[in-house]
């Protein structure tokens, strides 16, 4: 007979009633900062709609476990060391991040641009890791950065590997997200960048995020052959010119191929 584990029978039903309303609350306020750092007590209770007097106990109470902490100068709020810590426990589930460190500094070697790895999460690219390049016009994506995957180098190497309903759903859940005039508008424009991406291996994001600035990426596979992440480049288009992309195409699948054969994917040869 199996012991049992402290585990609920409503364990996979997330309605109101077996939620935490003040968690919920706190984990809200967490999110925000993370994402739009600098932003004072009013600033924060106005976009998360709260009252001050609830967001500051929130955040007196989040910065008491160092989740967020206080610009005493300017009296604004940042992410906080523990948030990291936490951060860092997620990144150590995966041998995936320790063994692209290495992969990643040869890439951004040899190429002279900034290398990235991500994975997608809830649909959306959630980025892993960074080894940022020497210049000083450089891509920053740090730890935890997400982005829609329509917009992403990373996000579309992976996406050219899942079936077409699934492409449907992520991209129309984000299908009123646009960077730039570049950005990829319909579906049918998504799904034809994704052959193409498919046939030669490796995805390009011509400044659909942010102009003046491409990515190139390529997939990651696992021991089944899934794509479970993307390993990229990314730089100002003036260093990063079209007549880079097969020079550093190349240098990124085969970076990617590598550490692929590193976590236990099947073996990829690039093309001569």
């Amino acid at each position: 007979m199996k012991s049992k584990r402290g585990r609920p029978k409503a364990f996979h039903d997330t309605t109101e009633q077996n939620t935490i309303q003040s968690l919920d609350r706190a984990l809200h306020v967490v999110n925000y900062v993370a994402q739009s750092p600098d932003r004072s007590l009013t600033e924060i209770a106005t976009a998360l709609e709260q009252s001050p007097a609830t967001v500051y106990r929130v955040l007196v109470t989040l910065a008491g476990h160092q989740m967020v902490e206080m610009d005493p100068a300017e009296q604004t709020w940042h992410i906080g060391a523990g948030a990291f810590r936490l951060g860092s426990a997620f990144l150590r589930r995966s041998s995936l991040v320790e063994r692209a460190r290495p992969v990643m500094r040869h890439l951004m070697e040899r190429t002279g641009e900034t290398a990235n790895i991500g994975i997608e999460k809830n649909g959306r690219v959630l980025f892993l890791g960074q080894v940022e390049t020497h210049e000083s016009i450089r891509a920053f994506f740090p730890p935890g950065t997400q982005a829609p995957m329509h917009t992403s180098g990373i996000g579309k190497a992976i996406l050219s590997h899942f079936g077409p309903d699934r492409v449907h759903k992520i991209f129309e859940s984000e299908a009123e997200t646009y960077f730039t005039a570049h950005s990829l508008g319909t579906l049918d424009a998504l799904t034809d960048d994704l052959a193409l991406t498919r046939t030669r291996g490796f995805a390009v994001d011509n400044e659909e995020r942010t102009l003046g600035m491409r990515c190139i990426a390529a997939p990651i596979f696992n021991s089944e052959g899934e794509a479970i992440a993307g390993l990229s480049i990314s730089g100002p288009v003036v260093r990063i010119s079209q007549d880079r992309v097969p020079e550093i195409s190349r240098a990124v699948t085969e970076a990617a191929h590598k550490l692929t054969e590193a976590i236990g994917g099947p073996a990829m040869p690039v093309e001569s």
